[in-house]
This record gives C-alpha cells, sequence and structure tokens, in this order.
C-alpha cells in the first residue's frame, strides 16, 4: 500500500511512498486526489529531505552510547574521547550495542545519512541495518562533534523514483528548524519505513 506523508507547515512538500521509493512529491491535495487509496500519514511541522551528519565515525566508533540499564553506572550521556577508548578496549563487544543505540540517537534528530569512513563491522552493521545512506564530508566539518552540528547539512530535494529518505520536524518553516535545531524531529524515514518517531 502506497503511504502519503504530510507535514502540516508544509502540505506543498507532501511525499508519495510506495514500497522504498518515492512515487511522487508535490502539493498534498494534488496526492491525495491522484491516489485517494494512499494511506495518509499527518505531522506536525515541515517535511525535509533529512539531514546529514559528518561526524559518523566519531559518534558510532569513537563514542559509548550507554545501555539504560548501565545508567545507575555510566550514565545516559554518550560518553567520548579517552573513556569511551577504555570501554571499547576493556570490551570489544559493546561496539555493535553501543553503535546501534548510536543510530538510534541520530535518527531522532532526522539524520538520515552520515559522512566519513567507517572501519568496524559491528558499526557499518548497525548503519547498514537501518539504511543510513553514506555521504561525502562537507569540505570544512561544521564545528565539534555533536548529534546537532551547526550549521546543518540538508540533502537534496527528494525526487521521484527515488530512496523514499526523508524527515519531519516538528518547526514552523527552515529558518525555525536552523534556530531550534534537529532535537524536534518527530519523525525519520529510510526506505520508506518510519525508522524513528517521536513518542
Amino acid at each position: 500500500m502506497r503511504t502519503l506523508h504530510v507535514a502540516e507547515a508544509s502540505p506543498e512538500a507532501a511525499v508519495l511512498v510506495d514500497g522504498a521509493v518515492v512515487a511522487a512529491v508535490g502539493p498534498y491535495e494534488e496526492l491525495a486526489a491522484a491516489d485517494p487509496a494512499a494511506r495518509v500519514r499527518r505531522w506536525p511541522g515541515i517535511l525535509t529531505p533529512g539531514l546529514l551528519n559528518p561526524y559518523g565515525p566519531e559518534i558510532l566508533e569513537g563514542t559509548y552510547h550507554p545501555d539504560p540499564r548501565e545508567a545507575d553506572r555510566l550514565g545516559t550521556v554518550p560518553i567520548g574521547g579517552e573513556r569511551a577508548r577504555v570501554i571499547f578496549r576493556a570490551d570489544p563487544s559493546l561496539l555493535g550495542g553501543s553503535a546501534r543505540r548510536g543510530v538510534q540517537r541520530l535518527l531522532a534528530h532526522g539524520t538520515v545519512a552520515v559522512a566519513g569512513e567507517l572501519r568496524s563491522r559491528p558499526v557499518l552493521d548497525a548503519v547498514r541495518g537501518v539504511g543510513l545512506a553514506s555521504g561525502r564530508r562537507p569540505p570544512r566539518l561544521p564545528g565539534p562533534v555533536s548529534l546537532t552540528p551547526s550549521p546543518l547539512v540538508l540533502l537534496p530535494p527528494l525526487a521521484v523514483g527515488g530512496p523514499a529518505r526523508f524527515a519531519i520536524f516538528d518547526v514552523a518553516d527552515r529558518a525555525d528548524l536552523v534556530r531550534r535545531g534537529p532535537a524536534t524531529c518527530v519523525a525519520t524515514v529510510i526506505g520508506g519505513r518510519l525508522v524513528f518517531r517521536a513518542r
């Protein structure tokens, strides 16, 4: 069944998804009239092509994302630097679970692609498992390593026949997204699948 995604603040940029690809992009009213049988998903805010996070290796291989069951011992905030290296040296098997949790954090920030060379098999498996795309790092990296890099790197516009990969942010417009940041993400779609939805 086809799915029509529309966001309240950007009804002119609705997306009709057929499986893993974009079947149509355009005003909601036109797409709904052309395919009345499509299931409709309505979202607050704006629908965008999603974000590229240029810090793939740093976030997924150089940062430990604690398991919630470790909160009493390690807290809930991602751990970087030497402390992360010590954790991975002590138990290399922790990298896979950490990478999966890191990927979930990226998805919750509207990230649909990462840049940087990933070398670890468990990390590559976590990235491929959800279908995150790989992109090129910008010539100049935007500040420190972050789930919310500034400036944001938006992907090119969605195209018919292209991958159904996009994100929805609960903001008024792109300027508001820049101001408030990608933690405003309410949904991330990759390969036509809803891989993140805010509660």
